[in-house]
């Protein structure tokens, strides 16, 4: 194929109905990973009593997709611009769909949590291509359009996802239990490789950033240092090789800082833009998106663990249970972006962050006032409160946190804003040791009264929601007031879908 650079396409070539059939196969990809993250949790019960997973394996299973996903975002991105947008997103698509193989036949938690770190990897390839390669295939008066298509894949993906993973595990399709919910990637990434092949057109970036690899071994082993005795200390009695192995990650970061300078310096292709940080609304929403993802990390988990360990439900029942959440979320991120954002500017994401509280307190008075009796239609008011308060969020956020930016670092900016939502998300999956498994009480799940233990252990987890909620929605006061009109670089930037906290979970 060709080989474009990234600029507007020619006139005949936005005429190529081709370019249609490219677009059906990254929107597949982009739903796949979106669908993949979200199918996880709702099978998690089944997956520990299937292939007997501690629940530290059980954090793993969506930490480490979440944190391979993050370390690899910014450098999958620059290997696209450097060898090739389709190149890199075949590949991507090629190991996502293996790894998915992988997670299906896994017959040992250690090997699932391997697979899905593989998957999370190479996801880390696939996803940041999307965006360039439509940018690169339509002219720009189409994009719109299309971004408004990427839009609807992200509301399917949250609305679906759970859905899809309930059905597909109470099914027990070919007595194979949990598995078809990754082994559904096979075909569908089958198809996409055939077909996008044959229609996605190759394009590099005229001047590609360097790749920082040894930007990446630091941060990853600094979150590693850090998010390993997080999740597993509570199981080995918080030893003090880990109070160490935590206290040594900041001496990680600091030489990741200090490195990230050099290579500015050195060749301008750090892994992080760091003067970005001088733009005080940016570093304040960077604080913003990596408190949400852990509020987000942290209620998602003990959500599925509070419904179907806890109150016994079945995936089914637990997965429809979410649909006022997901349809909450989805109807006020149209209203936010389309109508509230443009009149009331920050205010909006405040409310959002508000409602959020207002929905997580209410859903602690039901579940001490109905205890182990409550029912799904009891659950769907706080629900659909945070789902509202969700998507006042998380559909404007991005455009609001890069509204100082300058232009031209517009890019390098939401690629930030992604990987940390998934950094975010990692430290809040981590930190369910502390907030729900710690308050589990043990005694009176050997008394055989597990419901009310994990009642109470979800009411203590989501008191840790509310409060790095309120975190986030101190943190907010320090985004812009009012975005600006953005230029067409940060358009595209803001119009970027988010990969996370809320689809994602």
């Amino acid at each position: 194929m060709t080989t474009t650079a990234t600029t507007d396409p020619p006139a005949q070539g936005a005429a190529d109905r081709r370019r249609w059939l490219a677009l059906a196969v990254v929107m597949t990809a982009s739903f796949m990973d979106l669908v993949d993250v979200t199918i996880v949790n709702i099978a998690m019960p089944n997956i520990q009593k299937d292939i007997g997973a501690s629940f530290s394996i059980l954090q793993w299973i969506t930490e480490g997709y979440a944190l391979a996903f993050a370390a690899g975002l910014i450098t999958g991105g620059r290997l696209g611009d450097i060898y090739g947008r389709r190149k890199v997103f075949l590949l991507g698509m090629t190991g996502f769909t293996l790894a998915s193989v992988l997670c299906g036949v896994a017959g040992d938690p250690q090997l699932l949590v391997a697979s899905r770190v593989l998957q999370g990897a190479t996801a880390a390839l696939m996803v940041p291509q999307v965006l360039a390669i439509v940018h690169a295939t339509f002219p720009a008066h189409e994009r719109g359009k299309v971004f408004g298509m990427f839009g609807a894949v992200v509301g399917l993906g949250a609305v679906s996802g759970p859905i899809l993973g309930a059905l597909l595990t109470q099914w027990n399709l070919f007595g194979l239990e949990w598995r078809p919910i990754f082994l559904v990637n096979l075909p569908v990434g089958i198809i996409g490789l055939i077909m996008g092949r044959k229609y996605i057109t190759e394009s590099r970036a005229p001047q590609a950033m360097k790749l920082d690899l040894v930007g990446v071994v630091l941060a990853t082993g600094g979150l590693l240092m850090l998010l390993y005795p997080l999740t597993q200390g509570r199981e080995n009695d918080w030893p003090l090789w880990g109070n160490l192995c935590m206290a040594g990650s900041a001496l990680v970061f600091a030489a990741f800082v200090a490195y990230e300078r050099h290579k500015t310096r050195k060749d301008g292709s750090p892994l992080v833009e760091l003067s970005l940080f001088k733009v005080k609304s940016f570093a304040a929403g960077i604080g913003v998106e990596i408190a949400f993802g852990i509020a987000c990390g942290i209620f998602f988990m003990i959500w599925t663990l509070y419904m179907q360990i806890g109150l016994g439900w079945s995936p089914l029942r637990a997965g429809l249970t979410g649909i006022p959440f997901s349809i909450g979320v989805s109807v006020a991120a149209g209203i936010s972006v389309q109508k509230l954002v443009p009149r009331f500017g920050r205010k909006v994401l405040q409310a959002g962050a508000l409602a959020m509280m207002a929905g997580v307190v209410l859903y602690i008075w039901e579940s001490e006032h109905y205890g182990t009796g409550i029912h799904p239609w009891q659950m769907a008011l706080p629900l659909t409160v945070m789902g509202i308060g969700m998507g006042l969020i998380v559909a404007p956020l991005t455009e609001t946190v890069i509204a100082k930016v300058p232009r031209e670092h517009a890019g390098s900016a939401s690629g930030l804003i992604n990987t940390t939502q998934q950094l975010g998300n990692a430290v809040g999956l981590a930190l369910v040791s502390v907030a729900f498994f710690d308050a589990l009480d043990e005694k009176a799940m050997a008394q055989g009264r597990a419901g009310l233990a994990f009642a109470d252990a979800f009411r203590h987890g989501m008191w840790w929601v509310a409060a790095v909620l309120a975190v986030v929605l101190v943190l907010m006061f320090a985004l812009p007031r009012k975005a600006a009109p953005a230029g067409p670089a940060s358009a595209e930037a803001a119009a970027e879908p988010a990969h996370a906290p809320a689809a994602a979970h």
